[in-house]
């Protein structure tokens, strides 16, 4: 089930852990995009906290919310880019999109499988998407007082899983919110102190959610032709070989 719109406003502009955690998130999320120059970028979900840093160079930048959980304009003081949509049948041509990111869709839908088959549709050849979900082990997904609270937590392996099944190929990783999913100041202050350590002690520590860069996997055409060399060939077409003149003895 999608959470509402105003409550993920509410959290990530108003809130002091939702500006920690869309901080957090975005430098993991610039780490593997640093740039999207000349490019379409797509968001699904509540992506616009991880979009803004490509507003000013991507070619189109378009923001799709779900119906059930709402629309909000965005980006505030800019020309407006985000667009209500369906969650399993967006306005998107398809193969027009170079860069896909997924923040609050996937672990909220009621139709993951319906909703990875259209990402797939619209990304075109050689496109990428990021997609961000809650750590089944992490500390965000057990707290009901974040968005990372609802919907279904993952492991690496599970998040992946899925998207082998859907034709996409993990290629990177990475995790955020290391720290505390406490507005406390003290966990405020040494926020970027659990960041970082958390980057270098992956390992041992556990981040609130996970990001896995995929792309798009294409399978080769299936169709009629030649599909195994042919181990002995008719050589009745082969040019016939001409012999080499004998060499005339020379008598002395």
């Amino acid at each position: 089930m999608h959470l509402d719109v105003q409550d993920l406003r509410n959290f990530y502009y108003r809130s002091t852990l939702g500006r920690a955690a869309q901080k957090a998130i975005r430098q993991q999320v610039l780490t593997l995009w640093p740039e999207a120059q000349g490019q379409t970028v797509l968001g699904f979900g509540f992506a616009v906290p991880l979009l803004r840093p490509y507003l000013a160079d991507a070619r189109r930048v378009t923001a799709l919310m779900p119906g059930p959980q709402g629309v909000m304009p965005w980006p505030a003081g800019l020309p407006n880019v985000s667009v209500l949509s369906e969650e399993t049948l967006w306005p998107i041509e398809t193969g027009r999109v170079d860069k896909l990111l997924m923040l609050h869709g996937l672990e909220t839908s009621e139709q993951p499988s319906a909703l990875l088959e259209e990402a797939f549709r619209v990304l075109g050849p050689g496109g990428r998407a990021l997609f961000v979900v809650p750590n089944r082990a992490g500390l965000w997904s057990r707290s009901d007082k974040t968005p990372f609270g609802f919907g279904r937590p993952y492991t690496f392996s599970q998040l992946e899983a899925q998207l082998k099944r859907h034709n996409f190929m993990p290629e990177r990783s990475a995790s955020a919110l290391y720290q505390p999913p406490s507005a406390r100041r003290f966990w405020r202050k040494t926020a970027d102190m659990w960041e970082k350590s958390g980057a270098r002690f992956s390992m041992v520590m556990a981040g609130g959610v996970l990001i896995v860069e995929a792309t798009k996997r294409v399978h080769s055409p299936v169709g009629p032709g030649l599909r195994e060399a042919v181990r002995k060939p008719l050589k009745a077409l082969s040019p016939k070989p001409v012999a080499a003149p004998k060499a005339s003895r020379i008598r002395t």
